[in-house]
């Protein structure tokens, strides 16, 4: 058995976490693992009519400890304990819970069990957007502009609008909050053995982007700007932080409890935690000023620009700029779409509503051919979609899309817009309708990086990384067409916890700096994608339109929330 030394990445997707194997000298996949969470796949916890959508802490600790322990069992078994050096922790953000004194999720404590609002929130969850809609209004109203790095725009999926909005309709957990951690801050404190809610480390990436951090601030905006918007929140940052660390930093080493639990030894170094996709895009090898998308349930597109080349530039309308939250000494700049494979999926659970609620009333078949052929459908359905539309010309008239399922993250967050579709005839069928949402799901690609090129930051090429990006040729192909630049595929199937994997070597003190994990532990790319050039003139009008249409939708949801105030 070889002595390299190995690190484990821990990745929290929006379904499921999968964690990783790596040999630290050559980035190989020794063994990997995914777990999904029952209790979100039951759907409990969530009522999507209402945008609330909740996550049990149990399920990331039955899933942590679950994935890390089936890895080992692969990669060899206690032989291999010995040989583990680190471990790093990335997760979808903003997800934030509420929790007392001594660190512990309050869902974790009696009381609490089943309260959705002792419970993580998820990033999409937008039962926060009239609280958004007070903090942006509130902000114009100081001399210091805390907005300023996170876009200008502060949005419903983020920290401080969710907490705000729990505060104010639970008072028992109100009352028994101590403090609120971001997901991605809570794991390392638990694999660490922290017991004490004012010693946690927390993560640049996640105070910077979601949380107003910010180093020209001194940490996060005065009492005072919190205490004046509502005073459920006065004292409130005096229960956070002040101090954060970039995740090529140690959170501590394995507690001895969950050493003995995942069969390792406590001097394994556990890494301060970050967002996937910004580990993410690490693991995919990003370069300065190109564009990485983590493409899955969302996007979340990130770029690193040198920090001498980002004096006094604010960019507009994205999801935070932060020196540190990818690679140290740069500036990572996040953007992003709320809706991108979710928008698939809605349309996917449109076309199965016969096979989904009539086929167990079948009485040709018996429930367990029922069952079956329910499944073989399901996984046969986005991939003849995608055959079928790919066959479709594509022209003026075709069939359009606004891809606002979920509202708006990036250019200008705004989680009140909704989706659309206009251009249907009775010639329209299902691959018609879903090419015209991939399509979509495109052209708001094509509107961030249009935005940060207007915005004085250049765009010098595109990485792909995630599910949609490994597994739909027809979604790349025609994303690369639309933004007329060459997409290259990262060849890592778990690209965010190779991401992981790679501040944990460098935690582990295998390698002094991120760059240099990267170089020895990148895995290249495996698929590139090159546009069309006889498609430019046609997708350039039908972005036009896209955009068009897009005016509209905004117009008339901003004239519809105008009346609901005006009759209330």
């Amino acid at each position: 058995m070889s002595n390299d030394p190995l690190v484990i990445g821990i990745d929290y997707g929006s379904d499921s976490v999968r964690s990783v194997i790596v040999n630290a000298l050559n980035g190989q996949e020794m063994a990997s693992s995914v777990y999904e969470y029952p209790r979100w796949r039951d759907g409990l916890f969530c009522e999507p009519g209402s945008n609330q959508f909740r996550q049990h802490p149990q399920d990331y600790i039955d899933g942590l400890e679950a994935t890390i322990k089936d890895c080992i069992s692969q990669a060899g078994g206690e032989g291999i304990a010995k040989s583990i050096k680190g471990i790093s922790v990335d997760t979808t953000g903003s997800t934030p819970v509420a929790v007392n004194a001594n660190g512990v999720p309050l869902a974790l404590t009696p009381g609490f069990e089943n309260n959705p609002n002792a419970m993580f929130v998820l990033w999409k969850d937008h039962t926060a957007i009239k609280e958004a809609a007070q903090i942006n209004a509130h902000a114009a109203l100081f001399e210091i502009n805390y907005l300023q790095y996170v876009g200008g725009i502060y949005s419903s999926e983020w920290f401080w609008a969710k907490l705000l909005h729990v505060l104010r309709v639970d008072k028992g957990v109100r009352n028994a909050t101590a403090s609120w951690i971001e997901h991605c801050d809570w794991i390392p404190f638990l694999l660490t053995g922290g017991n004490d809610i004012t010693k946690m480390k927390r993560g640049r990436c996640s105070a910077g982007h979601k949380a107003l951090w910010a180093e020209e601030f001194g940490g996060l905006p005065p009492d005072d700007f919190f205490a004046s918007l509502d005073p459920l929140l006065k004292g409130f940052t005096h229960k956070l932080y002040t101090d954060t660390y970039t995740a090529d930093v140690a959170a501590g080493t394995l507690s001895a409890e969950w050493a003995q639990r995942l069969g390792l030894h406590t001097d394994v170094v556990v890494g301060t935690g970050a967002f996937d996709a910004h580990m993410g895009a690490v693991g995919g090898q990003i370069e300065p000023y190109h564009l990485s998308k983590v493409m899955g349930t969302s996007t979340c597109d990130i770029l690193v620009a040198p920090a001498a080349g980002m004096q006094d530039k604010l960019v507009r309308g994205i999801c935070g700029q932060v020196n540190g939250s990818v690679i140290p000494g740069m500036v990572g700049l996040e953007a992003g779409q709320s809706a991108f494979g979710d928008t698939y999926a809605w349309f996917k659970n449109i076309v199965s509503w016969p096979v989904n609620n009539l086929l167990t009333q079948s009485k040709v078949i018996d429930a367990a051919t029922a069952k079956a052929l329910k499944a073989e459908l399901s996984d046969l359905i986005i991939p003849e979609l995608s055959r079928q539309a790919a066959l479709i010309d594509v022209n003026e008239t075709n069939e359009l899309a606004v891809d606002w399922f979920n509202g708006r993250r990036t250019p200008d967050a705004n989680q009140e817009l909704k989706g659309a579709i206009t251009g249907i005839s009775l010639g329209s069928d299902a691959p018609r309708v879903f090419r015209a949402l991939v399509e979509a799901t495109c052209f708001g690609a094509k509107s961030i990086v249009d935005r940060f090129i207007s915005e004085g930051i250049p765009v010098k090429g595109i990485i792909g990384i995630g599910g949609v990006a490994k597994k739909s040729p027809f979604v790349m192909q025609m994303m690369a067409d639309v933004l007329g630049m060459p997409i290259r595929i990262h060849q890592f199937k778990h690209t965010c916890a190779l991401g992981a994997a790679m501040f944990a070597a460098v935690v582990a003190g295998i390698y002094p700096t991120v760059e240099e994990a990267m170089s020895a532990m990148g895995r290249g790319f495996d698929e590139e994608y090159h546009p069309d050039i006889n498609l430019k003139n046609v997708y350039e009008k039908r972005y036009q339109q896209y955009k068009t249409l897009g005016q509209f939708v905004a117009a008339q949801v901003t004239k519809s929330t105008e009346t609901e105030l005006q009759n209330a």
